[in-house]
């Protein structure tokens, strides 16, 4: 009797594993895209009247109000003593050798191993360690503008525009939508993958704030700092299409400090410490929960708006832009985005964060329960 050799053998484990895997895809792909075409869009416009005035009162009367210094920090820190860095540095800066914390954690929680990488970024960096308009001593008010569907048929535009500090997240679009999100944009936080490929959401004055997560991520950035063109083989490193220029003027590039995203997951919502080389294996925070932790590094008091999923709908809007589901953040295990909802509810029921679209603590709702 002849011997399969080995090599054929593992030849055949690799093309059944293949065929399953491709399979699993298939199923995976089909099952996206039908629950996107069922998703019940309809009840997305119907949004009472009374609701929407009562929502736009309330952020213009945060507006109104007047303004607290050092208000975020101060809060944070009586919430999450010994957890919350009022110090932490909200971006990179140009002296990362005198920042060993930096290299503690593999991306995104910090850049252990990447020392090199990190070198070749540094004199594209800005020369402060702000930007001028966060400098000033003026009191500011940050809002981070998140996706959720509960943004739709408020009419909060206009009053978001008003913040001194206006935080978009990923590739949410403003056009089209500006009478319910608002036009100004301070700052596009994102990673490679959810950065808009559109030029049109792009502002002269925005600041774009990259999240590291990768080692393609950092050759992407640099490309983008430089006007340049990534090579085609990286593309293959990417989970989905990534933009190919971002419109933004040298000096407006900026990196999350790594230091945000591990307090954001280690100390406030007390995941693990990581320990994986593989960050997709851990819990990692939405980008909207570490941008509510920067705008508390940034800005003397922050809002939120388009923040609040309804996990319980599987077939309500997802985004206040597109037709997916609920069920496709439902059915994603990197994020868990039920605990992140009670610590947001904590810090709107604290008084640290105020929610403007009513979506994680409605303060303005005429009924609540």
């Amino acid at each position: 009797m002849k011997m399969k050799r080995p090599s054929s053998i593992l030849k055949g484990g690799f093309r059944c594993i293949l065929v399953v895997v491709i399979a699993l895809c298939f199923i995976y792909v089909i099952n996206t895209r039908y629950d996107v075409k069922t998703c019940d869009t309809g009840g997305i416009h119907k949004v009472n009247p009374e609701h929407a005035k009562r929502a736009q009162k309330y952020a213009e009367g945060i507006l109104q109000a007047k303004c607290r210094p050092s208000f975020a920090k101060t809060k944070w820190s009586e919430l999450f003593p010994n957890r919350y860095n009022a110090d932490l540095l909200p971006f990179v800066t140009k002296d990362i050798e005198a920042q060993p914390d930096l290299f503690r954690y593999l991306p995104p929680f910090g850049f252990r191993d990447f020392l090199e990488k990190l070198r070749g970024l540094i004199p594209l960096l800005p020369e402060f360690d702000l930007p001028a308009e966060l400098q000033s001593n003026r009191c500011k008010r940050c809002v981070v503008v998140g996706s959720s569907s509960v943004l739709r048929g408020l009419g909060l535009g206009s009053t978001l525009d008003h913040f001194d500090i206006v935080i978009r997240l990923n590739n949410a679009p403003v056009r089209g939508y500006t009478n319910d999100v608002g036009n100004k944009t301070s700052i596009r936080m994102t990673y490679p993958e959810g950065a808009p490929s559109s030029p049109d959401e792009y502002f002269p004055n925005s600041l774009f704030v990259a999240v590291l997560f990768k080692t393609v991520d950092f050759a992407w950035i640099k490309a983008m700092m430089k006007s340049e063109t990534i090579p085609l083989w990286m593309h293959l490193f990417f989970w989905k299409n990534v933009a190919k220029k971002i419109p933004i003027a040298p000096g407006r590039f900026w990196i999350l400090n790594p230091g945000i995203v591990k307090e954001t997951a280690v100390d406030i919502l007390q995941y693990l410490e990581p320990q994986s080389r593989f960050f997709w294996v851990q819990n990692i925070p939405t980008i909207g929960m570490m941008a509510t932790v920067l705008a508390s590094h940034l800005c003397d008091e922050v809002s939120l708006a388009g923040f609040g999923y309804n996990l319980r709908q599987p077939k309500a809007p997802l985004h206040y832009y597109d037709s997916l589901c609920m069920v496709a953040m439902k059915r994603q295990t990197t994020h868990n985005v039920t605990w992140e909802m009670e610590i947001l509810q904590q810090l709107v029921r604290e008084g640290a964060v105020s929610d403007l679209s009513g979506g994680i603590d409605c303060h303005f709702c005429k009924e609540r329960g």
